[in-house]
């Protein structure tokens, strides 16, 4: 197993949007500082109970709004990882910020303490579509947050993007793009909206209040940003990223990808394994899918018991492809469980166990990987990890795409790759569900 990248969830938010559906929660703040002992302890419990040192060459600070943790509680949760994991010398450590959150001063710690990639919550540069999005932001906000990131030595800076708004224009959308590429980042990830039913959103298009997007019009505007940000010197790498082709740390990782892509959401697209911790957090290592339990307060309650320490070991019974529940805690305190082990990949905080056959991590891997526009699925590394070739395993599947013009094979970096054609980048989701 090559090194782990690592996810630390930050579920707070100062307002919760109203297309949101993340595990995020607002006025909870004054909690922010025995979260980040919960957090510290679930670091603590699962570097004691692996029995080892992984090296880890990502970290990611998502969420949620992680900037609303004072720099205090940024430097608390780094000094736990430093003593749980062999932390590489190029690592890339992300954090999420929303532009409404920002000073000079802040920035200026952030990079003392070592957070190398800054991701910016812009969304739009429209006061009005800022306004239907709730975000705490004005634009204006977000060009002096870019400004103050420079001057603290931030090199390597990503804004998020949202096109295919209720009421958005093909235009609109452009003048946000290209006042955007005036700030020259060095990664774009651009998401349409999607309204998901059980947001504010959701229940406003229910009810006629919010009209949906339109997806040709999306499309549309996906079309032309693709475009424009090659035009712009950005390479696609993701369905949804763009990346400077730029001069970085150079490491191995990234040879089949700009030098500005994420490494850390690249771990994920390549389905490697990476550890999950906070409420909701996710994780995949040694064969499991792990899920944190979702509330915050539960999640505290969980880590700051008595019971917070590696016990012995259990005997597993997990149903392969079947999620394991975890019983809740009583009273605050982790559970007991005597069905699933208390050992790693398992914490107090862990809600469901995921065990990954075979053919689970297979078509994972396809469904991830075909994210990839050019890096794809190589057919050497599928036939390396799995023993098969693909055509092994998904010949009927693969020619059917083919023939339809959403797959094509393709010579990248020296090895024969299976990709997403144009077509299919725009269809992605119909493409997936064929390998699953």
């Amino acid at each position: 197993m090559g090194p782990l990248s690592l996810y630390l969830h930050i579920p707070f938010c100062t307002h919760r949007c109203g297309y949101c559906d993340f595990n995020t929660y607002a006025g909870l703040e004054s909690h922010i500082p025995e979260y980040v002992t919960a957090l510290c302890a679930e670091i603590d419990w699962l570097s004691a109970s692996a029995g080892r040192r992984f090296p880890a060459h990502t970290i990611f600070f998502g969420g949620g709004t992680p900037s609303l943790l004072p720099a205090r509680e940024v430097e608390r949760i780094l000094t736990a990882l430093l003593n749980a994991f062999d932390l590489q010398p190029t690592l890339e450590l992300s954090l999420e910020a929303n532009p409404g959150t920002l000073t000079k001063a802040y920035l200026q710690d952030l990079r003392s303490l070592g957070v190398n990639r800054l991701s910016l919550g812009v969304q739009s540069a429209h006061p009005g579509e800022l306004k239907l999005l709730e975000r705490i932001h004005t634009y204006p906000e977000a060009i002096q947050s870019v400004a103050w990131a420079r001057q603290a030595g931030f090199n390597n800076l990503n804004l998020d993007l949202i096109f295919g708004l209720p009421e958005q224009t093909l235009r609109t959308w452009q003048n946000t793009l290209q006042l955007a590429l005036g700030l020259s980042p060095e990664h774009f990830s651009l998401y349409a909206l999607t309204i998901e039913h059980d947001t504010p959103f959701g229940r406003w298009s229910k009810r006629g209040l919010l009209s949906p997007p339109d997806p040709d019009l999306a499309a549309d505007m996906y079309e032309w940003a693709t475009e424009h940000l090659a035009c712009n010197g950005y390479a696609q790498y993701e369905i949804s990223n763009w990346a400077k082709a730029g001069s970085t740390t150079s490491h191995t990782s990234l040879a089949l990808a700009p030098a500005y892509a994420c490494r850390h959401n690249l771990q994920y697209w390549r389905n490697q394994p990476y550890l999950g911790f906070g409420a909701g957090a996710h994780g995949y290592v040694s064969g499991f899918r792990t899920e944190n339990i979702l509330s915050p307060i539960a999640y505290i309650q969980r880590l700051n018991s008595k019971l917070a320490s590696p016990g012995p070991g259990r005997s597993v019974r997990i149903v392969t492809n079947r999620m394991t529940k975890i019983p809740s805690a009583s009273s605050g305190n982790p559970p007991v469980p005597q069905t699933v082990a208390q050992a790693f990949p398992w914490t107090p905080a862990t809600h469901l166990l995921h065990s990954i056959d075979r053919q689970t991590e297979i078509g994972e891997t396809m469904m991830m990987g075909l994210r990839l526009t050019q890096e794809g699925v190589s057919e050497r590394q599928f036939a390396l990890r799995f023993g098969q070739s693909l055509n092994d395993v998904f010949k009927p599947q693969i020619e059917r795409l083919e023939r339809i013009g959403l797959l094509e094979r393709a010579l990248y970096n020296g090895e024969t790759v299976l990709r997403l054609t144009s077509k299919g980048r725009l269809l992605g989701n119909q493409v997936f569900m064929e390998f699953i």
